[in-house]
């Protein structure tokens, strides 16, 4: 069994369907495995989490997603992205063009970047609705507006530049950029990185109440689990590439089966003991240009067994909705100490 289970286990006709998804990155050091084998479906109005550590291929799923990724050095080695059961990577650039922004939006984890230093921001929001829609200038502004309003940006401010606006409320723009045209699925690259608490409550907000408003399905790259449990109803933690947990929120926090994302849940601070150091995760991720043919935790994991090394691990289904690619649980076809 492996991650393209994942898709066959939905009933529903899904909006985003991801099966075996393979990115190799060639540099002048040799090849880098950033996504291995990637499955997974998202339905209308749900949220998607994507969680794991810096370098573990997030943000490369999501450009993919997008046909963003840069080739090269990019290459995608095998692997389907169905939209609406349309195969994105047979698109063109040109029809790839139209369905960005209408269709498939991104919110990026740099408002500074993603935002242009040299145009008035509300014609920036104004542009993306003229090159999707079927409006007159005045009505694409009078739209810019209406959706600066609608994340808490005055609608006099639409002639304002970028560096007229703090980080939270540029990340405001670009949240307000995203559903313009209202698309069928909005991908958060890190929405909330670099924002203060206050900010950063303020901004998930707004994202549930655009979910509900236009019943829009997103998938969230984090490494914060509080963002996780705040906003999201599935969750897929990545490894080296590759998702090692699958499941429901409920899943994940209450029964965290993968030796990895019991880790990640350890080095979270406590708020009923007092410590004097976090605990960690022993060790660096794998080199991902020299991945072992066995599970890629091995090095790191405290659960391992000789059998770690005898080959891929399976990804079983623990619980129903549930999956798990981990040796011992395979092994063993239970709990581990300290696991669930």
């Amino acid at each position: 069994m492996n991650t393209s289970d994942i898709s066959s286990k939905e009933t529903n006709a899904p909006l985003i369907d991801v099966k075996n998804l393979v990115v190799h990155y060639e540099t002048d050091d040799g090849v880098v495995e950033a996504v291995n084998n990637v499955s997974f479906q998202l339905n209308r109005g749900e949220t998607l989490g994507l969680v794991g550590e810096t370098g573990a291929g997030k943000t490369t799923i999501a450009l993919s997603l997008m046909r963003l990724l840069p080739v090269p050095p990019s290459h995608v080695i095998q692997g389907s992205i169905a939209l609406e059961g349309e195969d994105l990577m047979s698109k063109s650039e040109k029809e790839m063009r139209k369905i960005r922004g209408r269709k498939i939006s991104m919110i990026f984890q740099d408002p500074m970047t993603a935002l242009n230093p040299v145009h008035r921001v509300g014609d920036q929001i104004a542009e993306v609705i003229s090159l999707h829609q079927h409006v007159t200038n005045k009505e694409a502004t009078v739209k810019a507006m209406e959706m600066l309003q609608m994340v808490g940006i005055p609608a006099e401010r639409y002639s304002d530049y970028p560096h007229q606006f703090s980080g939270g409320m540029k990340q405001r723009v670009v949240i307000a950029i995203a559903p313009a045209c209202q698309p069928e699925l909005i991908i958060a690259d890190e929405p909330t990185t670099a924002l203060d608490v206050t900010i950063q409550a303020q901004v998930l907000e707004l994202m549930k109440d655009l979910r509900k408003q236009f019943n829009t399905a997103m998938l969230l790259i984090t490494h914060d689990f509080g963002v996780v449990a705040e906003i999201c109803d599935r969750c897929a933690v990545i490894y080296a590439g590759e998702i090692v947990e699958y499941g429901t929120v409920a899943h994940i926090f209450n029964h965290p089966m993968h030796p990895y994302t019991l880790g990640l849940f350890n080095s979270l601070p406590s708020m009923n003991e007092d410590v004097d150091y976090l605990k960690s995760i022993p060790g660096l991720m794998v080199d991902p240009m020299d991945l072992p043919n066995y599970c890629s935790f091995y090095d790191r994991c405290g659960y391992r067994c000789d059998e770690c090394q005898s080959g891929e691990p399976e990804f079983v289904e623990v619980e129903p909705g549930h999956f798990v690619k981990c040796m011992v649980r395979t092994k063993e076809g239970g709990a581990i100490d300290g696991i669930a």
